[in-house]
């Protein structure tokens, strides 16, 4: 059924009842798989995410001269395939699971101390449970919970959200409203980017356009972005001193 986004203007209700600059549920835990050097559980809305961090470990690879004096982060994404509304398994070599592999592990590249670990490893892996909306954003959150959880040290949180517009792209509308956190159904009618910050200042350092977007409702669409970012950046935030206050009390 076509998403109805006459009423924005009208009750500034959306078809879940949030407004227009509010984020969905955010949870999370962290130390979720003991097996791992770090690892989080996270979950915005109904997109449900499980990752986990190995290394930093030894590179396998021969180098020689060329072995790198930085570590490199490698990621890797499995889709469950009753994740979605489509019983559709994504194989690891689907174009957008590359797409999103490579936007992550090029985000933590420029946050992570990567010079610390000469001629090492890091390895993210995600799992997604369940997607709603808003993927590659709960992707970044969670594997940030997850580095943290691991104890490898970054510059700052890498918080990220996606952003949209109440207006598809062939409509000109200029009075078109932005919108902040965008669920699974408003993805696949509004156009939309994903935002990316690292700190909490407004430094971009993820921006990701999978649909068309009028360039005059750019600037309000990341404007709205990077406040929400700044509130992701918060509850990420709560959520990693939480865990740290329970292992104070655990021992």
């Amino acid at each position: 059924m076509p998403l109805d986004s006459s009423t924005y203007g009208l009750a500034h209700l959306r078809v879940d009842g949030r407004r227009w600059n509010e984020l969905r549920r955010i949870s999370g835990q962290m130390s979720t798989q003991a097996a791992a050097d770090g690892s989080s559980y996270f979950e915005m809305g109904n997109t449900k995410i499980i990752c986990t961090v190995i290394g930093p470990r030894q590179q396998t690879r021969s180098g020689g001269r060329d072995q790198s004096r930085e570590a490199s982060i490698e990621v890797e994404i499995g889709i469950a395939g009753f994740s979605g509304m489509d019983r559709k398994k994504r194989s690891r070599s689907d174009k957008r699971t590359q797409e999103m592999q490579y936007t992550i592990s090029s985000a933590f590249a420029s946050t992570v101390f990567t010079s610390f670990y000469p001629q090492s490893t890091i390895s993210i892996v995600l799992h997604v449970l369940s997607q709603d909306g808003a993927l590659l954003a709960a992707c970044l959150n969670a594997a940030t919970l997850a580095l943290i959880d691991a104890g490898i040290p970054m510059k700052d949180y890498v918080a990220a959200c996606t952003t949209g517009s109440t207006a598809s792209y062939a409509a000109n509308d200029d009075e078109a409203d932005p919108l902040l956190d965008l669920n699974g159904l408003e993805e696949q009618e509004l156009p939309f980017l994903t935002v990316g910050t690292s700190g909490g200042e407004d430094k971009v350092n993820v921006l990701v356009m999978e649909t068309k977007i009028q360039m005059a409702r750019l600037e309000a669409m990341l404007s709205v972005g990077l406040d929400g970012c700044k509130q992701m950046r918060l509850l990420l935030d709560k959520i990693v001193r939480e865990h740290g206050r329970k292992l104070l009390k655990s021992k």
